[in-house]
């Protein structure tokens, strides 16, 4: 499933925050002194979602000038902009600011919504309509579709909503391969639990459990707990709105602006290359040494420009920078940035990183804008991506990569991190890589293979490991394999149950009929504990014209691991398999060896239902035969 933010722009008092209310239910005025002052402070955050599944985040951020800041820490993570204009004022000063900010950050979809059109004649919107063509010319909303609504009649919400949920479909996937990232946006304590933080993860995936660290500051916290949409859920992904909860960090350990990103996946530094640009409707020239206040993720820092190859930029125009700090900054190459001027307090430009951890540079030096420009098009990653692409899933390692390139470790090393924290590489197995391409080809058909098994076999939880793996990869080594799988469960691509791969959005889908046999044939196991009836004992258990459906279900079941085949006749419900597997391991913990009569006697059980489970376990190498005994086999804690 895709995992999309959807956010608000416009001037203050043009009725976003309503507007999302009529959209979502939500009222993301959470605070007081924004209920007493009618205007949105702080970020507001709700949830949108459809009637076929679809879903996506919304962030309402501040139209009011004072509060820019705020509105700059929310619009990083959005991917579709909702621009909005009130149908009695048109565009205004902190709109054109806004859509300014949306378009430095790189964002390329969305639309347009004229508010508050219960409060004007008709005729008057198409002039607004007008007014906000003109202003659009040359933005990534230009062309784009407008929207009138009235959030207080519920005019025209029906049809911005469906508008909403066709660009959520085509909205591209986030970079889910990337080590995790996510800008804290906000912090505060819970009692009971500790330090929780909230953001958009803007890129990877976090799962409970995980080492998490702080940029700049290097403190590490273990995840303790994570919620999307105000329910825990095991693991998040790009592009949602996320809660995490910090064990062993305090609240004073963190502040607004901080990353929690994975170890060691972020450079920290004083200085960054960039690729500058100053807005067209700017009403002022950025000079060499500039003072600004740089804005990045939830962060705002004060900064100094050095521009590389001129004395001043003009609007419009754009150049190679270093940006040089008096205290730390996290970022990483290709992250989009905005820059405001430091007095007055007024958004200028913005741009991209082209290097996170650049040498001090000169004015002027000729060497360094080649480099730069290279770093901007790309180009010197390619012949590293190609080696990758062309070795596919053989994944070489770093000496042999070197050696294919001509190229330094040491250098290549380098590359080969810039490129996997981009996620444009993936170290698949420790000290090997695979290119993403190549991760994305075989991705397209793990999913038509499993598609194709799903409407084969719709009661089927999901396809074997054994037969996907022969399937999908059948010259690869087990390891690559299965690492590429993993990296598919990571993305939320692909379900795993009981050994069984499913694509994420499949489920079985019983008739009624059927729903009451697996009821039955659940009850029946249940009740019997070990002691269950051989299946051709079962069969005579139900109408002859339920066979078929009740042979389909019983699969069903074992598919899904709530039923374990012991052997062709054995089955049991999956826990009393567990209680097998425990006795199992508790005896070895103690004893070298077993025999059938021994487990016997602690199953209290007769030999039939001892030696089924024995010569299962014996299958899958959780025993090893040696004549009569049983001994610890190596998948025995698996």
């Amino acid at each position: 499933m895709k995992h999309v933010i959807i956010g608000t722009a416009g001037h203050v008092d043009h009725g976003k925050t309503l507007l999302v209310k009529a959209l979502t239910g939500i009222d993301t005025d959470r605070l007081q002194e924004e209920k007493k002052r009618g205007i949105t402070i702080e970020l507001g955050f709700a949830h949108l979602d459809w009637e076929d599944g679809t879903q996506a985040g919304v962030v309402d951020v501040p139209g009011h000038e004072k509060f820019i800041k705020n509105m700059l820490a929310g619009a990083g993570g959005i991917d579709l902009a909702m621009l909005v204009v009130a149908a009695d004022e048109g565009f205004m000063p902190q709109t054109v600011e806004h859509l300014g900010i949306l378009s430095l950050l790189g964002i390329q979809e969305g639309l347009v919504v004229i508010t508050k059109c219960d409060m004007v004649e008709p005729e008057w919107i198409e002039v607004i309509r007008e007014d906000i063509r003109d202003h659009v010319a040359g933005t990534f909303l230009e062309g784009k579709p407008v929207y009138p609504v009235s959030a207080y009649t519920g005019e025209g919400i029906p049809l911005l909503r469906e508008a909403l949920r066709q660009l959520v479909q085509q909205a591209g996937e986030k970079n889910l391969r990337a080590p995790f990232r996510l800008p804290v946006d906000r912090v505060f304590s819970v009692e009971g639990f500790g330090t929780v933080v909230t953001g958009t993860l803007i890129e990877g995936t976090l799962s409970a459990e995980e080492t998490a660290q702080l940029a700049p500051s290097g403190l590490t916290a273990k995840v303790r707990n994570l919620q999307v949409h105000g329910k825990t859920v095991p693991t998040a992904y790009a592009g949602q709105r996320v809660a995490v909860n910090l064990a062993g960090l305090k609240k004073t350990d963190i502040c607004r602006g901080d990353a929690v990103v994975r170890p060691d996946s972020v450079r920290v530094g004083q200085m960054l290359d960039v690729r500058l640009e100053n807005l067209p409707d700017s009403q002022r020239m950025i000079t060499n040494h500039s003072q600004v206040h740089f804005y990045h993720g939830s962060n705002v820092l004060l900064a100094k420009l050095i521009l590389l190859d001129r004395e001043k930029l003009l609007p419009g125009e754009r150049c190679y920078a270093q940006v040089r700090f008096s205290q730390a900054v996290a970022a990483k190459i290709g992250d989009r940035f905005v820059i405001r001027f430091y007095s007055p307090l007024e958004t200028i430009g913005g741009g991209i990183v082209l290097d996170d951890a650049p040498q001090r540079h000169r004015q002027g030096d000729q060497q360094v804008l080649e480099n730069l420009k290279i770093k901007e098009s790309g180009t010197g990653d390619q012949r590293v991506l190609q080696a990758l692409a062309e070795a596919s899933c053989a994944l070489p390692d770093l000496s042999q990569l070197a050696g294919r390139l001509s190229m330094d470790p040491q250098a290549l090393e380098e590359e080969l991190d810039r490129l996997t924290a981009r996620g444009q590489a993936l170290e698949l197995l420790t000290g090997r890589y695979l290119a993403a391409s190549v991760a994305d080809e075989k991705w397209s058909a793990c999913r038509r293979l499993l598609g194709e098994y799903h409407t084969a076999n719709p009661l089927q939880e999901g396809m074997g490991l054994a037969e996907l793996r022969q399937k999908l990869l059948p010259k690869a080594e087990l390891a690559v394999a299965d690492g590429l799988l993993e990296q598919f469960l990571r993305e939320g691509k692909v379900r795993r149950t009981a050994g069984r791969y499913a694509l994420a959005d499949f489920s079985v889908k019983l008739t009624k009929k059927q729903t009451a046999l697996r009821d039955r044939l659940l009850k029946i196991y249940h009740d019997a504990g070990l002691d269950v009836p051989s299946l051709d004992e079962l069969w005579p258990m139900f109408l002859p014209k339920e066979k078929e459906d009740c042979r389909q279900v019983l699969e069903s079941l074992i598919s899904a691991g709530q039923l374990v085949v012991l052997s062709p006749q054995i089955v049991v419900e999956g826990p009393v398999f567990e209680n097998l597997l425990s006795a199992l391991r508790g005896w070895f913990s103690t004893h070298e060896s077993l025999t059938l009569a021994e487990y016997r006697d602690l199953l209290h059980t007769s030999r039939k239902y001892a030696l089924a489970a024995l010569e299962h376990f014996d299958r899958t190498k959780r025993t090893r035969k040696e004549g009569d005994l049983r001994r610890p086999g190596p998948a025995l804690e698996e």
